[in-house]
Parts: C-alpha cells; structure tokens; sequence
C-alpha cells in the first residue's frame, strides 16, 4: 500500500483477501471464512431473513393459533399438508430460518470482530503522516504567508479547533468523525444483541395458549394450558404465579359484519393475591412481572343441559365451537358417555344469526349473536372413547354408532330440547363466548430493547457523522515567505466537506 492509500484509508474494512496460493490445503478455508464473514455477506443473509420472515406475516402460525392453522389445512386440502411439511405454519422456529438466523449471526460476529479490533487501533493511532503531494487529494489549497513557519502551524492549529491534531515537524496531521465508524461499529453490535436477545428468548421463554369460556379460569401452570411452546431450555418452576378468570367477552362488528373491537373483562391474581379486574384488548395485554397475557381469538360456546332418561343430569356446561367462516359459524362437538342405556353423541353447527338457503341448509349472516341457534345431528352407539385411543374433542367417531332420525339434523333455539329415543334429553339453554389466550414469558426481550435502542443511536451517527482527514504543510527559508499547503478528503458528502474546508483555510490565512 502506497503512502497516499495509508493515509486516505478512511474505513475498517480489513484488506481483500488474497486468492489462496496454489497447494494451500487451508487457502479456500480460509477465502471461504472471508467471504462469509464479509459486510456484502451478512447483508444478504439479513435480507434472507426479513423475505423468510415473510410467510409468518400472511399464514396462520401454530404459535400463535393453532385453531386457525387446523382450519387453514381443512380448507386447503392440498396446498395446506404441502405448506405444513414446509413448516410454514411455523416460521421463525423452523429448520430453515433457524439455518439463515444461525449463519447471520455467525456472520456479523465475524465481521465485526477485525473492524472493531481495527477501529479501537485507529483509536489508538496518531493520524497518519502528510503525503507527499497534497494536491493531489480531492481538495487542496496553496498560499504564502509573511509570517513565519511556528506561527503559521499556530494559526493552523487553530482553526482545527475540535479536530484531533498531531505535529511532525513543519507539518500538521488531522482529523475528525471517528464516531462515524463508531456509530457504524454500535449499530452492528446491537444487531448482534438483538440476536442474542431473540435466542435468549426462544431458549428460555414460553407461550402457552388456553382457550377460557365466560365464567371459568386457568392458571399459570403447564396443565391448564390447551397448547404450550417452552424453549429448549425452559423450566416449569420460572412460570410466575398468577390465576385469571374471565368474567365477560364483548365483540362488536360493523353493520358489514367487520370487526370493530374485542374486549375481554378478566379477573387476575398473584398467588395468594388480592384479585384485580382488567380490560385485555388486541395489543393491551396484561403484564404480571414479566409475563404478558394476550387475546388471541374468540368464539361462541352455547350452553348445554343433558338429562339421562330418568332426569339425572349427565352434562351441564358450555361446549366451545371452533369457527369456520368470518361470519363465525362454527362447529362443535358433544359427547356424553355416561348414560345408563347406549352411549350419545352429537356433532353440531352453531349461527350466530341463522339464515336457512332454499336448499335447507343454515349459514350465518352476521358474526354477532342476532339469531343464535344450534343444528345437531345425534347418534347413538359406542363412542370408542374405552378403546384407550386418544380422541379430539373436536372430533366425533361415529363407525360404532347409527344415526338418530336417519341422520337428519334438528336446529334449537336458546331454550328448546330435543328428546332421543333412548330417552336422553338435550337441552340449548343460552350462549356464551370464549376467548383464547396466549401467556408469554420473553427473558430476552430486555436485552432486546438495549439492543434497539443501540441500533437508533448507532444509525444515527453514522448518517450524520462525516468522517474526514486534513494535512497542512509550512515551509519557506530565511528572509522567505512561508508557503503553506493544506488538502484534505472526507469519505462522504464531498461537496459539503468542500465547504468546511475552505471555511477552515479562510481562518488560517487571517
């Protein structure tokens, strides 16, 4: 590197690597190290990451409802398998992204590991020594002076008040907006942390969904919860402590059936509290140290009565339905294995506000409860529920069972029943609505704040930070005028830089 090239260097970029040498084993190693850990490099994989990112912001994701997720692949018999083989349904924890994130951060790691330890010797460093010829930098200026070489260097000197200035001789080395790199040095770094926090996260935090009906609760324990994602290295005993009741879910719609607002009216706790209301809404969760509670979704759950044929009472409780279409009608499923004579089952459709087309069949018109009632179809028979398989709740087997009426399906309004031949009655008492919740515990989000807050700041000085170099040189013999050289480069916004700089010459030829 030339003279001129050591003194212009205005960056910590490390030198090109060199073509590795022919028949040296660890030469493409190496070149490949370098390119990977280059700035060009780790910008690429960010961009992989934001564009992988992506699909998480348009499909349903497991983490966050998975009831959605179910009905996604339901609809889309073909497409849906295809995407969930993909793991697109849950994006940021996938082998893929994980793979991008991975090599994202051992990138920036290794890129920001020789500027940094390039930077701090910069630091360090005096600046560099006046090349040969100052007038062959991008802007420079030649004058003489009648005094004499001490007292112009002084004059020099000050006018680059604020800059970092060393003396050699009859010439003058200086300097300014080493923040600039800093900033740019900051804002990777908090990058990094960003990443760290995010890992953080993922190894040690947990989410846990619970689907609640109006008038029950859960509390924060791995049992209650319908769905859990623990990080890899999360343990139960971290969970806080804290119960939730929901008391009342309100939902209001516009006269075109768009949703306006979601309220959930919830009664919490700490353990062995004082209990507490709050109004959980879409992005107002509520916090209990450290953990967030958020609402997620909602439905309806129509309250069922079912009497054995002597009048006991099998079943007294709200059976969620899960929604299918905007205007939420929604499906369900009852089970009642407990009766003296064959066992029951019913599958049903909920409509909130029920319309019947000319070929009989019921759709809802609005999402809101204006003409709530249920359409059941019952069988009888064995449920399979002693076979020791697992059954979904959601789910009805009817192989061992014959339907009631030849299959045909009966619709009650809130306080009708309806009377089986094995003597079993149903009865749809009223409706309720759910809301789904989903606890979150994020032990990195902290660090991942700093890191943010990191990347502002950093950003910020080095759009507005300007890095510069300017090199002054005296000389003249006795009974001579002084001849002073001044030039100077900046590595960005030359125009501007051109401005200061005649600015600063102007002061030292006063």
């Amino acid at each position: 590197m030339t003279e001129l090239d050591e003194a212009t260097r205005l960056t910590t970029q490390p030198a090109p690597v060199q073509q590795p040498r022919r028949g040296d084993p660890f030469g493409p190693l190496r070149l490949g190290w370098r390119q990977l850990t280059s700035m060009r490099t780790a910008l690429l994989l960010l961009f992989l990451l934001a564009l992988a990112s992506v699909p998480g912001g348009f499909l349903p994701q497991t983490s966050l409802n998975p009831i959605r997720v179910d009905q996604y692949i339901r609809e889309h018999r073909t497409l849906g398998p295809l995407l969930d083989r993909l793991q697109l349904f849950d994006v940021f924890s996938s082998t893929w992204f994980s793979a991008i994130y991975l090599l994202l951060f051992i990138s920036l790691v290794g890129c920001l590991v020789p500027r940094t330890r390039l930077h701090l010797k910069a630091l360090l460093t005096k600046p560099p020594k006046v090349p040969r010829s100052l007038a062959k930098l991008p802007v420079s200026e030649r004058w003489e002076s009648d005094a004499d070489v001490d007292t112009a260097l002084a004059q020099a000197r000050s006018a680059l008040r604020g800059w970092r200035v060393v003396r050699r001789g009859d010439e003058l080395s200086a300097e300014k907006g080493y923040l600039r790199e800093t900033g740019n040095l900051v804002f990777h770094l908090s990058l990094v942390l960003l990443l760290v926090g995010i890992a953080i996260g993922a190894f040690r935090g947990f989410k846990g969904t619970v689907l609640v009906v109006e008038g029950r609760g859960f509390s924060n324990t791995i049992a209650s919860y319908d769905d859990v994602h623990p990080g890899r290295r999360f343990s139960p005993a971290s969970l806080v402590p804290f119960s939730v009741d929901l008391k009342d879910f309100r939902a209001t719609y516009g006269d075109d059936g768009k949703a306006l607002t979601f309220n959930a009216d919830v009664s919490w706790s700490k353990l062995g509290g004082t209990p507490k209301g709050y109004d959980v809404r879409v992005n107002h969760p509520l916090a209990v140290d450290g953990a967030k509670l958020y609402l997620i979704g909602h439905g309806y759950a129509p309250h069922i009565l079912v009497k054995d044929a002597d009048g006991t009472v099998l079943d007294d409780a709200p059976v969620p339905c899960l929604p299918q279409d905007p205007q939420f009608l929604s499906t369900c499923v009852i089970k009642q294995p407990s009766t003296k004579g064959k066992q029951v089952g019913f599958r049903g459709v909920f409509t909130p506000t029920t319309v019947t087309d000319e070929g009989g069949r019921v759709g809802s018109a609005y999402p809101g409860p204006k003409n709530p009632a249920l359409t059941l179809t019952a069988f009888v028979g064995n449920l399979g529920i002693d076979s020791g398989i697992p059954q979904s709740v959601y789910t009805l087997e009817t192989k061992s069972m014959t339907p009631v009426d030849n299959g045909q399906a009966r619709a009650l309004l809130p306080g009708q029943s309806w009377k089986l031949p094995t003597g079993v009655t149903l009865t749809y008492v009223d409706t309720r609505e759910w809301a789904t919740f989903q606890v979150t515990q994020d032990p990195g989000k902290l660090l991942a704040l700093i890191a943010s807050v990191g990347m502002v700041a950093g950003l910020m000085l080095s759009l507005f930070v300007r890095r510069r170099r300017l090199w002054v040189r005296a000389g003249g013999g006795p009974g001579e005028p002084t001849t002073v050289q001044v030039g100077g480069l900046a590595r960005t916004d030359p125009d501007r830089f051109a401005s200061e700089f005649a600015a600063i010459t102007a002061r030292m030829r006063e």
